[in-house]
């Protein structure tokens, strides 16, 4: 019989596109059942042979009677399941799946995706969520980080499990995202964002700079792929109608963009690891992003990318303006030192051989648990 791993995660979308291979991997020896609050990719999980149990999460703020629920949610699938292992991604399926593992006595890894600004801005909000941390991550096998600023963060907060281990992000799939031809300079310059539209994503930076940029250059397109978090749909519009920026919805296959992008944008506040920037940078893109931690990983300053300062849009719009100045044949390189980079450091398989890994020591020593 099949030894059974349970996965909690807050992205159907998040869990197909960037840990696949994982997936796969542990689907040769393995019964997998994934617990998602979302059927975005669900379809292509369930063909590939995991067993899919929806989850309802709220994914903004704290609501304790919602909250409750989602860990009552995780009891009954555990207690149904009786996973030999479970996996957890993401803030709630952390911290309320780590709580269940710990009363259930299963054995649980975690993976630190980003800690967003609750622990910037202090408060109780931030008291509230450190104490959940240091409560459900006590005994976890192995809590991965993808940056090492997160993981001293952690250590400050004296959040720590039985043992800690820093990946490349999520890692990124240099054959799905193959090494792409820069475009050429008959072509006009493409700038790519993906990702939520909301204002931690530095959202008003990114059309302050593109208005800007747009006065020098009319013919520079500046394309926004992605989903409304925050109420920006009217301001998009505006900026849209304008001709400032070209809106396209939700798309489950990135590559092309990427392949069409002249350089893609990231002026994040706050990243675990992002994962745009790792496969855009594969694909052969130069990287224009915010100098934080989760984005600074991806690029090397003036060789394949440019940083901005988080929040600052003069920043931002001066880190585009580098960027057009310089000429094609520089662009193509940084393109170029760009793939190189994501080969030597951030090959997906990596990550993969390190959670393999963490979950083959906690088969041999699951006595240990407790």
């Amino acid at each position: 019989m099949k030894k059974k791993i349970l996965i909690l995660a807050n992205s159907a979308s998040g869990l197909y596109d960037f840990r696949n291979e994982l997936l796969l991997e542990l689907l040769k020896e393995n019964e997998v059942h994934v617990s998602l609050p979302d059927e975005q990719r669900c379809p292509e999980l369930s063909d590939e042979g995991c067993i899919v149990h929806h989850t309802d999460i709220d994914r903004r703020g704290i609501n304790p009677i919602k909250d409750i629920g989602l860990i009552r949610s995780y009891h009954r699938l555990m207690k149904e399941i009786k996973p030999e292992v479970v996996l957890t991604y993401t803030i709630k399926p952390n911290i309320y799946g780590g709580i269940c593992c710990r009363f259930r006595k299963v054995p649980y890894i975690t993976n630190i995706t980003g800690l967003g600004s609750v622990f910037e801005n202090g408060g109780i909000i931030q008291k509230i969520v450190v104490c959940l941390y240091r409560m459900a991550l006590k005994k976890a096998a192995c809590i991965f980080f993808q940056n090492q600023s997160n993981k001293q963060i952690f250590e400050n907060f004296r959040i720590k499990g039985k043992s800690a281990q820093l990946v490349p992000g999520s890692g990124v799939n240099l054959d799905r995202h193959r090494f792409e031809e820069y475009p050429s300079i008959e072509e006009p310059v493409i700038f790519l964002y993906a990702g939520r539209i909301m204002k931690e994503k530095g959202i008003d930076e990114l059309l302050y700079a593109a208005g800007r940029l747009k006065q020098q250059y009319p013919d520079v397109v500046f394309e926004i792929i992605g989903k409304y978090e925050d109420d920006y749909k009217s301001t998009i519009e505006e900026y849209e109608q304008k001709g400032i920026i070209r809106l396209i919805e939700y798309q489950k296959d990135m590559h092309p963009y990427y392949r069409s992008a002249w350089a893609v944008l990231m002026p994040s506040y706050h990243e675990g690891m992002s994962n745009v920037i790792l496969e855009a940078a594969a694909t052969g893109r130069p990287v224009i992003a915010s100098d934080i931690p989760g984005c600074r990983e991806g690029f090397e300053e003036g060789r394949t990318g440019f940083g901005a300062e988080a929040g600052n849009k003069e920043s931002l719009y001066q880190a585009l303006e580098r960027f057009m100045e310089l000429p094609y044949e520089k662009k193509a390189a940084m393109g170029q030192a760009a793939r190189e980079k994501m080969k030597a450091e951030f090959d997906r398989e990596k990550v993969v051989k390190a959670y393999l890994c963490q979950i083959n020591k906690n088969r041999r020593y699951q006595n240990e648990f407790i």
